[in-house]
C-alpha cells in the first residue's frame, strides 16, 4: 500500500476560518429574524452572511452531466440507483454550480429514525425496515407497557447480532409531562360555537365534558387562552373556570377521541420534564442498555445535568437527546442544548405551544445551533403523515424531507407513520429514496465550517477540520478507528463529502453511531499490530463493495483515547486500497 504521511505542521499551511460564538453563528445563519432569535438577543458586531457561508473547495473544471427528473416513489429507487452510477465522478464548478449534481454517494448519509409499534413491531417487520433503510429503532413510552417495549429491543439486539454490515440504534423517548384528556366510551363530534367542558374529577366522558389528567390543569390556563387538541386539529377559548373545572367554546371542531394531547398557546405545563413514570422508563432502558434517551419538554439544562449525573451513577454511558418542543425551552435553547448530546426538532408540540409560522424557522435554528456545537439533530413530527393511510406522499412532504436534509440534520424522523400506520415500509423507502437524491444534489468538496469552541482545547478538532478537508479535495472516504466515537462523531459533523467508516472494537460504539450523518460504523476487533489492523480494515471494506481496489482513502489517527499512538501524536494517511 502507497502510504503518505501528513505530520502536525499541516495547522501551519491551511488555518481554520474564525469561528465567533456558537450562539452568534446560529442566530446570524437565521435569516429574517426569528422568534427564537429575538428571545435569543445576539451581543457584539453583527457579520454579514456571506462572511459566514463556506467557501467552496473547487475540484474540477468539468460541469455535470443533464439530468433528467426521477419521481420519488418506493418503486423508483433502483432507478435513483442508477442515475447515480451513471453521474458518478461528476463535480460541480464551485460556488457557480447551483442546482448541478455533486459527486454522488451511494451510501445515505441522513440516518432513519423509526419509532416501532403495532405494525411494526414483530421480527419480521423489524428485519424488513433495517433492510428497507432503518438506522434507529425508537420506543414511544407514551404508548405500550415494558414488556411490549422489551420484546422490540430483544428483535432490534438480535438483528444486530446477525447482521454482517448493519446496525440498529435503540432509542427511548420519554412520555414527558403530557397533559391528556380522559377516556370516553366513544369519540365526541365537537362543532363551532359548541361549549365544552374540562375538568380534573377523575372518570368524566360525556358529550360536553371530560377528565383531564393533570391537576394543575385549572391553574396553568386563564380566560381568554387559546387551548388546542391533538396539536391543533381541534380548539377551544377559555371562557370562565371554577375550582375543578374549565369551561371553554369550540372554535374550530372535529372529533374527539379518549386520551388527546392538550396544548395552551404560548404557554408551557407546569410539570416536572422527568415524571416518575419516566424515571421508571429511564431504568428500564438502563437495564436493556439503550443507546439515546430522547427526553419531552426539556425545559432547562438543569433537567439534562440531572438525568446525566444519574447515568453517571448507574454507571452506564447512554447518550441523551433533549426534544424542543416547549415554549419555556427557546429562552434556553443555548445551555440545553450545550448540557445535551443532540436535540430533536420535535414540531407538534412546538408548533402547538408556539405560533405555526415560528416552527421552519426555528427548526433552521436549532439545527445550525447543533452543528455549530458538534452535537446531532433530528427533525421529527409528520415528515410522512399522510402515508399512515396512503400508500404514497404528498409533494410538500417531500419537500419537507429534502429540507431537513439540505439544513444538516443528522437524522429524520417516522412516527405514526411506522407506529401504526398501513404503509410502514413504503414510507421508509420514500425516506430513503428523497434523501438518497436530495443528498445527490449537494455541492461537495466545500471547505468544512470551524464547529466552534466546544472542541477547541483538543487536537482532534484541528484533525478532523483538516482531514475533512484532505477527503473532499481528493474525493476520498475516510477511515477511522475509535473506542470512544468521539473522532467519528467529530468528523461527522464537519459533513465530509465521502462516508466516514467508523471502525471500533466497541459495539455499544458502533450502535450508537449509527444515528450520526455520513458515518457508517464498522465493528472490528483490534490487535496490537496498527498495521495488521489496518490492513484488516482496508481488505474487509474491499470485500463488502464499500470502497473499490486502487481507491484512495484518509486514515486519521486522534482522539481522545490513543490507539497504536502516543498521546501527544496525531496524524493522518492517505492510503490506496
Amino acid at each position: 500500500m502507497a502510504q503518505v504521511a501528513v505530520s502536525r505542521s499541516i495547522q501551519g499551511s491551511l488555518l481554520c476560518p474564525s469561528s465567533g460564538s456558537a450562539r452568534d453563528r446560529s442566530q446570524n445563519l437565521l435569516k429574517p429574524p426569528s422568534f427564537a432569535s429575538t428571545v435569543l438577543p445576539s451581543h457584539g458586531k453583527s457579520s454579514k452572511r456571506s462572511q459566514l457561508a463556506p467557501r467552496s473547495f473547487q475540484i474540477s473544471a468539468r460541469k455535470s452531466a443533464p439530468s433528467e427528473v426521477i419521481p420519488v416513489s418506493p418503486e423508483d429507487d433502483p432507478k435513483i440507483e442508477q442515475h447515480l452510477q451513471h453521474l458518478r465522478g461528476v463535480q460541480p464548478l464551485g460556488e457557480n454550480s447551483a442546482g448541478m449534481w455533486s459527486k454522488p454517494t451511494f451510501r445515505r448519509k441522513t440516518k432513519i429514525v423509526c419509532t416501532i409499534g403495532p405494525s411494526t413491531n414483530t421480527k419480521e417487520m423489524i428485519w424488513k425496515l433495517a433492510e428497507a433503510g432503518m438506522n434507529v429503532a425508537r420506543l414511544n413510552m407514551s404508548h405500550g407497557d415494558h414488556a411490549s417495549h422489551q420484546k422490540v429491543i430483544d428483535l432490534v439486539k438480535e438483528y444486530n447480532a446477525q447482521s454482517k454490515d448493519n446496525v440498529i440504534a435503540i432509542m427511548l423517548d420519554t412520555k414527558g409531562p403530557e397533559v391528556r384528556s380522559g377516556d370516553l366510551p366513544q369519540p365526541i363530534i365537537l362543532n363551532p360555537g359548541q361549549e365544552f367542558t374540562f375538568t380534573i374529577q377523575r372518570g368524566v366522558g360525556t358529550a360536553d365534558c371530560v377528565s383531564v389528567n393533570y391537576d394543575d390543569f385549572v391553574n396553568d390556563v386563564e380566560v381568554g387562552d387559546m387551548l388546542l387538541v391533538d396539536g391543533g386539529m381541534m380548539s377551544m377559548v377559555v371562557k370562565s373556570k371554577t375550582e375543578d373545572s374549565v369551561k371553554c367554546e369550540v372554535v374550530d371542531g372535529g372529533e374527539l377521541k379518549s386520551r388527546r394531547h392538550l396544548n395552551v398557546r404560548g404557554k408551557s405545563a407546569t410539570l416536572p420534564s422527568i415524571t416518575e413514570k419516566d424515571w421508571d422508563d429511564i431504568k428500564f432502558g438502563v437495564d436493556n442498555k439503550v443507546d439515546f434517551y430522547a427526553v419531552s419538554f426539556v425545559k432547562d439544562a438543569e433537567v439534562v445535568h440531572e438525568l446525566k449525573n444519574y447515568l453517571k451513577r448507574s454507571g452506564v454511558d447512554i447518550h441523551v437527546i433533549v426534544k424542543i418542543e416547549s415554549a419555556d425551552s427557546i429562552p434556553n435553547l443555548h445551555s440545553i442544548i450545550t448540557a445535551s448530546d443532540g436535540a430533536m426538532v420535535a414540531r407538534g408540540d412546538l408548533g402547538a405551544e408556539l405560533p405555526i409560522e415560528e416552527v421552519p424557522l426555528l427548526q433552521e435554528e436549532i439545527i445550525n445551533l447543533c452543528r455549530s456545537m458538534g452535537k446531532a439533530v433530528i427533525v421529527a413530527t409528520n415528515m410522512l403523515e399522510s402515508m399512515i393511510v396512503h400508500p404514497t406522499p404528498t409533494r410538500a412532504e417531500v419537500s419537507d424531507i429534502a429540507i431537513a436534509v439540505r439544513e444538516g440534520s443528522d437524522g429524520i424522523m417516522l412516527s405514526g407513520e411506522t407506529a401504526h400506520g398501513k404503509f410502514p415500509l413504503k414510507a421508509v423507502k420514500v425516506m430513503h429514496t428523497v434523501a438518497l437524491r436530495t443528498e445527490a444534489t449537494i455541492p461537495g468538496g466545500q471547505m468544512p465550517p470551524n464547529i466552534g469552541p466546544v472542541f477547541k482545547n483538543h487536537m482532534s478538532e484541528m484533525f478532523a477540520y483538516h482531514a475533512t478537508m484532505m477527503s473532499n479535495t481528493l474525493g476520498t472516504s475516510t477511515v477511522v478507528f475509535t473506542r470512544t466515537g468521539f473522532m467519528a462523531i467529530l468528523l461527522s459533523h464537519y459533513r465530509p463529502s465521502g462516508t466516514v467508516f467508523a471502525f471500533t472494537d466497541e459495539k455499544r460504539v458502533q450502535q450508537r453511531l449509527a444515528l450520526y450523518q455520513g458515518v457508517c460504523p464498522v465493528y472490528m476487533e483490534f490487535c496490537d499490530d496498527s498495521e495488521a489492523t489496518f490492513k484488516r480494515a482496508l481488505d474487509l471494506l474491499l470485500k463488502q463493495g464499500m470502497v473499490k481496489e486502487g481507491e484512495e482513502v484518509a486514515l486519521v489517527q486522534s482522539g481522545r483515547q490513543p490507539i497504536w499512538r502516543f498521546q501527544s501524536t496525531h496524524n493522518i494517511q492517505v492510503r490506496k486500497v
